[in-house]
């Protein structure tokens, strides 16, 4: 295509345009370009001195005889999915370009309308227009509508979850101190009617007295010591402790049968 313009803007004939255009071959194209004129000349076929056999030997060694099928495989698979207007026309108009084919206008549009996405085509279909260019500037007007709408909605939905999440948090701040508070307040009422309790026991069992050891704070039978006092008239003796015995033991016993005692247990 380049070398095409280049020939028509020097106004180039068709004798010298061979030759002009392998002037330009480098490395492999070069080698290849010798070896194809020396294998014509050993076969006594006749040399290459016109640019359209020069393109089509070229098109011969470079591109594969499956390429036109190709192109046309991708042509009618072609869709717009995530390209926007003008990219999807381009690539149409170069599948159809390269593998050659030329058609109607009316059948480019229909080809052109059947890969768009829903959304450009149900609103493109209800709008008139003359040719394909009319239809791919209605197309892309839809297509910056849609997006102009899509930002809007983005915008909304963004400053909106962020007011949410504000409130969300003021709220959470709120709910936290209040639970901290009351949590205090709870733990201050358990403390002092804690405090009540170790009071109350401590002056109850401050007023009971051991009738065993003539003590405070616990009763008889949970008296620590295993000594009994006696009292004996006006004095008071102290017993020892059950496992032992002594040999007066049974003349004080005696003697308390005769005199007044009073032991207390």
């Amino acid at each position: 295509m380049k070398v095409e313009q280049i020939f028509t803007c020097h106004q180039v004939s068709e004798e010298r345009k061979v030759s002009l255009a392998t002037l330009s071959f480098q490395g492999h194209a070069m080698y290849w370009w010798t070896s194809l004129v020396r294998d014509r000349r050993l076969h006594n076929d006749p040399p290459i001195q016109y640019w359209n056999e020069l393109r089509s030997t070229l098109r011969r060694r470079h591109i594969p005889s499956y390429y036109t099928r190709v192109l046309i495989n991708k042509l009618q698979r072609l869709h717009q999915r995530n390209l926007i207007v003008e990219e999807y026309r381009q690539t149409m108009e170069l599948y159809l370009m390269r593998a050659g084919i030329r058609e109607q206008e009316d059948i480019t549009i229909a080809r052109f309308l059947s890969g768009l996405t829903f959304e450009i085509r149900d609103k493109v279909e209800l709008l008139p227009y003359r040719d394909l260019n009319d239809l791919v500037q209605l197309c892309i007007k839809v297509e910056q509508q849609n997006l102009r709408k899509n930002f809007k909605t983005s915008s909304y939905s963004s400053s909106y979850s962020k007011v949410d999440y504000k409130r969300e948090g003021k709220n959470f701040e709120k709910k936290n101190t209040f639970d901290s508070s009351k949590s205090l307040d709870k733990g201050k009422a358990k403390e002092e009617k804690e405090k009540k309790n170790t009071s109350h026991t401590s002056t109850k069992s401050s007023d009971i007295n051991c009738f065993k050891c003539l003590r405070r704070g616990h009763i008889a039978s949970q008296c620590p010591n295993k000594k009994v006092m006696i009292l004996r008239g006006q004095d008071i003796y102290s017993s020892q402790d059950e496992a032992t015995t002594s040999p007066s033991s049974s003349e004080d016993e005696e003697e308390a049968s005769e005199g007044e005692s009073c032991e207390v247990t």
